[in-house]
């Protein structure tokens, strides 16, 4: 059987039927959204908005510059953001060769994750981005909030 959602394609694979269980247990594996053209890399700005592109991912490059190198105190830095789609972008950060994580083998694990050197050099772009939108703060708020509210 195979299905699709918002969050990915289903495929259903078997059933297990427990003598506990009254109903058959069904497993499922999602598929994530796979690209089906090739991404647009013709300039500059194509490859830093692939490699940059979604919500979080600046806050966690500024964030593990900062110090902050586990995924709770990410969470807390960030906590807007489910821990699913912090682990997701922090999956494609490492994909990109801008971090990298490191699994201590002790009970828990214990999860850390550093920038790369390649990672270093966006610190300045991402701190000159953010005074720009602190110098143009209450423009960029006015203009936000001004979308959102609803006409009438």
């Amino acid at each position: 059987m195979y299905s699709s959602h918002k969050y990915g394609n289903t495929i259903q694979i078997g059933s297990n039927y427990s003598p506990i269980a009254l109903f058959g247990t069904w497993f499922y594996f999602y598929i994530m959204y796979e690209r089906k053209t090739l991404p647009n890399l013709n300039c500059g700005l194509d490859l830093i908005g692939e490699v940059l592109y979604g919500k979080w991912k600046m806050r966690l490059l500024w964030f593990i510059n900062d110090g902050h190198l586990r995924p709770s105190e990410l969470q807390r830095k960030i906590p807007d953001a489910t821990r699913r789609v912090l682990n997701i972008q922090l999956k494609e950060l490492e994909e990109h060769e801008l971090i990298t994580k490191k699994i201590y083998a002790v009970v828990p694990p214990k999860v850390e994750y550093r920038l790369t050197e390649f990672g270093k050099t966006l610190i300045p772009i991402i701190a000159t981005l953010g005074d720009w939108g602190d110098a143009h703060e209450d423009r960029l708020r006015r203009v936000i909030l001004g979308r959102l509210k609803p006409e009438g």
